[in-house]
């Protein structure tokens, strides 16, 4: 046989608890534990929230967005009675419409505002009633509302089914040519035209989108101005002119008649196409002759009164702004709205200009979330992908064992997506994954550790050896128990944030959810999976020469093809290890220890320059070489101290046994001073008498110290920012677009 160590079972012990039964199974079940992780890390790649193409292969990601939506549960209820006063409209909208909502079973709270023109009503809902749910209530409310609630040709409207963190593209209408730069040649009324009759229904087709609100531009309308003196010469009424104007733009249906055994259906065409059949409309008759909307009035096409404009580069420009539906996943969202741009794109207005060039309506975005959202994947991507070259210098310094670091390592891209299942992501969310990280590698260091010591230990020891396979089965089941409680520990500790409710719980409830999943399943991988690979990494070894030089080669192959196709460096070191096994068993040992040593460090430097072109945390000024040396030196320097505090732990721990009360004094005064900078000297130290604390040198620690303040939302720094000035609410429209422009 080829490989030295037995592969039967393990040796039972005389007393086995659940915990070493699973390992035991997961060491002798390797197969199993290989189908189960595969499985595992194939959904996980089909529902992480990551922009990952996988070549064809269809993905269900979890929804993601930027920021939480810490909004309340709520439902809003628009009317519309132009020309009205803010006082009528809450007398004859507000009040009576809140009244009825009052017996809606799960509402909260009833805001209402009522302005000039119309009236919004505010429906709070408990957390825990279904969104949609509630619309329905809602709905059935507004149709059950009785007769005479509401004044005549009042009808209230339901709002979208969305929250306010749905706008989530803005884009605008612009004349661009076939090589996509401006051109012009296109007015507001026409631009908001193709917006309102065109580009508006295509996208609001769009799985995912809920609305699609145009803004800018001029909306075109028939304006009658309508002459008092004809009106009074003529004998006619505003009010008939408003009903003629009302009844001209209609379909008439009549009856049928019969023509050669043929049936046809009678009907009167009235929809207006130009100004002139709105001229033509007749409002009454004197002595048989018809006075007709043109002689009493001035008809054209103009701007309807507008409430907001929009901006660009200092120009009045006309857009959309797109909303996404509750629930759904933004990113996919956005996607699916840039597939349908570039769909509809070819088939938009265009028109030939005076200068003979074409100029054809393009939608050019401004705000696009998916940008903020992938630096926020980014973040968390950033942060793996540190940690796993942090942990391999780490543990290749101190252990000086290549394989056991990347053991390691792997731990954390696997737990990353068996965290992943069912969870919203976004930049909190994502920040448990990140917080977790460091109890991730601790785990995984401290079993890599024992069982790596254990191996060591088993080798030396030739009167009494036994299988590896027992030897990670006892490292492992020695320190799993401590493992599992000190995770447990952690877990239990983040419980109370499980019972936040409202804007609290909205925000920090999938921050503990995904902490708490991956820390339980770092420690599923930690008890089942690393045991089973650190057997196949480091128990098994290859003993026939044929097999180890065939393995040997082997690495040196995969080393040069990784040097050719994807990293040269990292090739180059894979293809070193495989020499170095060919030719280990010829050398010296000490020349194979000092190589090995030699081929840890050079390791330890790729993974410097890898980590320092990802990270340069001094920034890409002083270069790769500049980053490399700075990380080098800190790591180096942090690890010599850690060295030191283990070479000197013992010797300080028994002086500090001996002086108690000396050896708990930097302790106290520890809490004390953090407890200064969190509540502030003035808080931490009011018992002192007042000449004391009016000191110069209280007043300075005073000033220094006043204590941290707090903040609900967490900074968001992803390298994007949205402008958004405010002014007087009285600010005219003109005076507003000229502060835009």
């Amino acid at each position: 046989m080829p490989m030295s160590d037995q592969t039967g079972p393990i040796s039972s012990p005389q007393r086995v608890g659940p915990l070493g039964a699973l390992i035991r199974f997961c060491l002798e079940q390797k197969l199993v534990v290989g189908i189960v992780l595969v499985a595992t890390l194939f959904w996980g790649v089909l529902v992480a929230p990551f922009d990952w193409n996988l070549g064809g292969l269809p993905r269900d990601p979890v929804p993601v967005d930027a920021i939480p939506d810490i909004g309340e549960n709520q439902q809003i209820v628009f009317t519309e009675w132009p020309g009205r006063s803010p006082q009528d409209i809450d007398d004859q909208i507000s009040y009576p419409m809140t009244v009825a909502m009052l017996g809606i079973p799960g509402v909260k709270d009833i805001r209402s505002y009522s302005v000039l023109g119309f009236s919004t009503i505010y429906i709070v809902f408990e957390d825990g009633i279904d969104f949609y749910w509630s619309r329905s209530r809602v709905l059935e409310k507004l149709n059950s509302l009785p007769s005479g609630t509401l004044p005549p040709g009042v009808t209230p409207t339901l709002g979208p089914d969305a929250t306010a963190l749905g706008q989530v593209f803005w884009y605008t209408l612009e004349g661009r040519d076939a090589e996509g730069n401006p051109t012009g040649g296109w007015d507001p009324h026409e631009l908001r035209s193709i917006q309102d009759f065109t580009v508006k229904y295509k996208l609001a087709g769009v799985q995912g989108v809920s609305e699609v609100a145009s803004i800018g531009g001029f909306v075109q309308e028939y304006q009658v101005d309508v002459d008092p003196d004809a009106m009074r010469a003529a004998g006619v009424t505003l009010q008939q002119v408003i009903a003629t104007v009302r009844q001209s733009n209609l379909d008439v249906g009549a009856r049928t008649i019969e023509v050669n055994r043929a049936e046809y259906i009678v009907r009167g065409l009235g929809f207006i196409e130009r100004v002139e059949d709105l001229e033509q409309a007749a409002i009454t008759a004197r002595d048989g002759q018809p006075i007709l909307v043109g002689d009493i009035a001035k008809v054209s096409l103009g701007p309807a009164l507008r409430r907001g404009v929009l901006t660009k580069a200092g120009e009045e420009a006309v857009g959309g702004v797109v909303v996404v539906r509750y629930g759904e996943n933004p990113m996919a969202t956005i996607q699916r709205l840039k597939e349908k741009i570039a769909e509809i794109a070819p088939g938009l207005p265009s028109k030939v200009l005076a200068d003979g060039s074409e100029s054809r309506v393009t939608i050019v975005p401004f705000y696009d979330r998916s940008g903020l959202i992938r630096e926020t994947l980014q973040t968390l991507n950033a942060a793996i992908t540190q940690q796993v070259l942090v942990t391999i210098i780490v543990v290749v310094v101190m252990v000086m064992h290549l394989r056991s670091s990347l053991l390691i390592s792997a731990m954390l891209p696997v737990t990353v997506l068996m965290t992943v299942f069912g969870v919203d992501a976004n930049i909190v969310a994502l920040s448990g994954i990140a917080i977790a990280i460091g109890t991730i590698v601790d785990m995984g260091i401290v079993l890599s550790e024992n069982i790596l010591r254990r191996l060591e230990e088993a080798a030396a020891d030739e009167a009494n050896r036994e299988p590896p396979i027992e030897t990670i089965y006892r490292a492992t089941a020695e320190v799993g128990g401590a493992v599992l409680t000190a995770v447990a520990t952690t877990v239990v500790g983040f419980l109370p944030v499980f019972t936040m409710e409202a804007a609290e719980g909205k925000l920090f409830k999938p921050l503990a959810y995904t902490k708490t999943f991956a820390l339980i399943a770092s420690i599923v991988i930690a008890l089942t999976i690393l045991p089973a690979a650190a057997h196949v990494l480091m128990g098994w070894r290859v003993r026939a020469g044929a097999a180890r030089a065939a393995a040997s080669v082997a690495l040196a192959a995969g080393g040069v093809a990784i040097a050719l196709l994807v990293q040269p460096v990292a090739g180059v070191v894979l293809a070193a290890f495989g020499v170095f096994y060919l030719v280990r068993h010829r050398l010296p040992s000490g020349v194979a220890r000092g190589f090995q040593w030699s081929t840890n460090l050079l390791a330890v430097l790729v993974v410097l320059v890898v980590l320092a072109g990802s990270w340069e945390p001094l920034g890409p000024e002083p270069g790769l070489l500049g980053n490399a040396l700075f990380i080098g030196v800190l790591v180096g320097g942090l690890l010599l101290a850690f060295w030191l505090v283990r070479l000197l732990f013992p010797h300080v721990l028994a002086w500090a046994l001996r002086h108690k009360l000396i050896g708990l004094s930097p302790a106290v005064l520890v809490i004390v001073f953090g407890a200064t900078v969190w509540l502030g000297f003035d808080r931490v130290f009011g018992w002192l008498p007042d000449p004391v604390r009016r000191s110069g040198v209280a007043v300075s620690v005073a000033h220094a110290l006043p204590g941290l303040g707090s903040e609900f939302m967490p900074s968001l720094d992803e390298g994007a920012f949205l402008y958004m000035p405010t002014t007087m609410t009285h600010a005219s429209i003109g005076e507003a677009t000229e502060l835009l422009k």
